[in-house]
């Protein structure tokens, strides 16, 4: 969601915006940084897919080190979409 009550995370003194902001709704402030840069009335999303997903070793059909958590899903949506 985009919470306003993060949009200060993106005030800069050196710049028009921050591309940085704190810990605490981290996956948030990115796509308020990122809706900066989209049309107004474009549809957009911000998946924030790359965190926790790294394995140390071979587990199912996935190997050892990054999973690419959820882009397997979104590979299947976007496929199947109407």
């Amino acid at each position: 969601p985009l919470d306003v009550a993060f949009k200060k995370s993106l005030k800069s003194k050196l710049a028009d915006i921050s591309n940085v902001g704190g810990r605490q709704g981290s996956s948030s402030i990115a796509a308020m940084f990122l809706e900066n840069f989209v049309k107004k009335g474009t549809p957009w999303i911000h998946l924030d897919i790359a965190g926790p997903t790294y394995v140390k070793k071979k587990y199912g059909y996935r190997g050892k080190g990054a999973t690419g958590m959820g882009v397997r899903l979104l590979y299947h949506f976007i496929k199947n979409y109407n």
